[in-house]
C-alpha cells in the first residue's frame, strides 16, 4: 500500500542466472512467501509483481524470471532490456553457476541499462557444507563490478525480503518518481482570461 505523500516508483527487475539456481524460487518466497522443494523449471519467463512501502518511497515492482536454460537465452534481451534493477543469481554449492553468472553480468553490462541497480545473489545458503564458492569470490566480484552482494536461502527466507528491500532502497534513491494524478496549468489566453486544463 502507498503511504499518502510518497513518490511512487515503478521498477521493471529482471532475474538471472543459470537454471536450477532458485530464481524463481526467490521471486515466489518474497511475492508469496512460499517455497516448493522441487520447483518446475521455468519455460522462457514468468511475472510476478510486488509493492514495497519505505519511508522515502513506494516501489511497485515487475519482477521479469528468465529460464535458465540455454535454449531460452536468446530470449533474455527481451525481459532485461530497460530494466532498472537485476539480480544475478548463483548457487553457492555450483562453481559453475556462478562462471555462468560472470557472463550474466557481463552481458548486462554491455547491453544493459548503464544506470541499472544490480545485484549479485548467492543462493542456497542453506547448502553451507555443499558450498563450492566462497563469499569472499562472490564479494570481490561483486565489488569489481558495481553490484552489491548477497546470500540468500529462499528455502529458509534468508535475507530473500532483505534483498528486495536493498534494491527498493536504492531505486528510490537513484529514480525519480513517477507522475501520478493530474496537474492544473494556467495558460493566459488572448483575452486576458486564464484557463485550466489538465496533464497527466
Amino acid at each position: 500500500m502507498a503511504r499518502p505523500g510518497n513518490k511512487i516508483i515503478q521498477a521493471k527487475l529482471v532475474l538471472l542466472g543459470d537454471m536450477g539456481t532458485g530464481k524463481t524460487s526467490l521471486a515466489l518466497r518474497f511475492v508469496k512467501g512460499q517455497f516448493y522443494p522441487s520447483q518446475e523449471p521455468t519455460i522462457g519467463a514468468a511475472f510476478f509483481t510486488q509493492i514495497l512501502s519505505l519511508s522515502e518511497a513506494t516501489v511497485k515492482f515487475d519482477i521479469w524470471d528468465t529460464a535458465g536454460q540455454e535454449r531460452y537465452h536468446s530470449l533474455a534481451p527481451m525481459y532485461y532490456r530497460g530494466a532498472a534493477a537485476a539480480i544475478v543469481v548463483y548457487d553457492i554449492s555450483s562453481v559453475d553457476t556462478f562462471v555462468r553468472a560472470k557472463k550474466w553480468v557481463q552481458e548486462l553490462q554491455t547491453h544493459g541499462n548503464q544506470k541499472a541497480v544490480m545485484a549479485l545473489v548467492a543462493n542456497k545458503s542453506d547448502l553451507e557444507p555443499k558450498r563450492e564458492v566462497e563469499a569472499e569470490v562472490g564479494e570481490q566480484f561483486a565489488q569489481e563490478n558495481g553490484m552489491f552482494y548477497m546470500e540468500t536461502s529462499a528455502k529458509t527466507a534468508e535475507n530473500v525480503n532483505e534483498l528486495f528491500y536493498e534494491i527498493a532502497k536504492r531505486l528510490a534513491r537513484a529514480l525519480p518518481p513517477k507522475p501520478t494524478g493530474m496537474n492544473l496549468n494556467s495558460n493566459v489566453q488572448d483575452r486576458g482570461r486564464s484557463y485550466y486544463c489538465c496533464s497527466a
